[in-house]
């Protein structure tokens, strides 16, 4: 009986692959046709039951972006960019989109050894660190299994220094995959949708005005109230914003 559920469960795993996959390529043939729109709705009918990827966001991005929807364009980009924050096509397609935004803001510039680290951090993903560092532990393991083998003195030493670099190496790649969910976790940044979005002092329409924003402009989340998110952008401006004027990545 068991075995029978088992075979059940991995025809039912196949068989939605299989019309993911379906979708996505449906959704990659309509999108060759000029037919943006419809392409989108199948990209989107995949996330309706949560599977992600960066080449369906990376898709999702380019469809918006023919259609001129520049927010929902710099959204599906910048989360593509998270599953695969090494992509160059993904990069290049941001910085195509984010030419196309209104908003002028000027970013503070980081310093060289924290500009330095973000480098190194960005090269994996979550996912893609934690997998180097689990190909490092075994590596480690393979080698120190060798070294303590080896009869010959001179392997030994060259089993041992390399074992423990790759253990080394396994240890950063796992501050790396802690750095960068730290990152995500403490700092969540939005997307603004309104082609207009009026940013103000306090969460309530009565309060003062302080600046306005446009469609597709970076915003970093620090607070919600109610309907309201408190925003900052990288020159340091600060407001608050209605929260459906914007979509948190």
């Amino acid at each position: 009986m068991k075995r029978i559920v088992e075979i059940l469960i991995f025809l039912v795993i196949t068989t939605s692959f299989s019309q993911e996959e379906e979708m996505f390529q449906r959704g990659n043939s309509l999108y060759n046709q000029e037919k943006y729109q419809e392409a989108i709705d199948k990209y989107a009918s995949i996330l309706d039951t949560n599977q992600e990827s960066a080449s369906l966001y990376y898709n999702l991005g380019n469809a918006h972006y023919k259609l001129s929807n520049i927010g929902a364009s710099i959204y599906y980009f910048e989360k593509a960019l998270q599953l695969a924050p090494n992509d160059e096509d993904i990069k290049n397609n941001l910085v195509f989109a984010q030419k196309a935004t209104i908003d002028a803001i000027d970013v503070i510039p980081e310093g060289f050894v924290s500009r330095t680290i973000k480098k190194f951090t960005n090269i994996f993903s979550i996912d893609g660190w934690a997998w180097f560092s689990v190909i490092c532990i075994i590596l480690f393991v393979t080698l120190f299994i060798l070294y303590y083998t080896a009869y010959s003195s001179s392997k030994k030493r060259i089993f041992f220094v390399v074992s423990w670099g790759v253990l080394i190496f396994g240890i950063f790649g796992i501050l790396f995959a802690f750095k960068q969910y730290s990152f995500m976790e403490n700092n969540q940044f939005a997307i603004i949708f309104s082609q207009e979005a009026i940013v103000k002092s306090e969460p309530n329409l009565r309060s003062e005005e302080v600046f306005e924003l446009h469609e597709g402009t970076k915003v970093k989340v620090i607070e919600t109230v109610n309907d309201w998110k408190k925003i900052k952008l990288t020159d340091g401006k600060i407001g608050w914003i209605p929260a459906s004027d914007l979509k948190e990545l």
